[in-house]
């Protein structure tokens, strides 16, 4: 939530007229907070975590509207991957798509398929709960500055 807010807020401030949508995503192992993974060995790590166990993917949404006003929201989804061998991460981590993902896989692409269960918003998990940033964006556009 703190990265969504201070995003927003960053925008906002240059643009103090507009209605300004700010989000991230964070993806959660146990008590483990996972990285965006940058290089192959993180993806890799990642990917050895997750396989065979339930992760959290938590998305945080911030919408400013003019006058200051801010909306701010959590979404929670969990998602269940598959066991996966060596080869089927080497292969992942051979297809890039990983770099620079929470938890470092997109589960849109090629980890679509290893995930066998998920309980909330798929599209959290790609990076936005569409459905929620409407409603938010929703009341922002609906709200008149004191």
């Amino acid at each position: 939530m703190r990265l969504a807010v201070g995003k927003a807020r960053a925008v906002a401030a240059a643009h103090p007229d507009a209605v300004v949508l700010g989000a991230d995503t964070v993806v959660a192992c146990g008590r483990r907070i996972l990285p965006k993974a940058e290089t192959e060995k993180e993806a890799r790590a990642c990917l050895a975590l997750l396989s065979g166990r339930r992760h959290r993917v938590y998305g945080g949404i911030a919408v400013c509207a003019p006058g200051g006003k801010m909306w701010k929201r959590s979404v929670v989804t969990m998602v269940k991957f598959a066991r996966l061998t060596d080869d089927a991460i080497a292969a992942y981590i051979a297809s890039g798509e990983w770099q620079y993902k929470a938890g470092g896989y997109a589960i849109q692409g090629l980890a679509g398929a290893y995930v066998c269960g998920i309980n909330g918003s798929y599209t959290n998990i790609v990076g936005l709960c569409v459905h929620t940033a409407a409603d938010m964006l929703t009341a922002a556009r609906a709200h008149k500055p004191k």
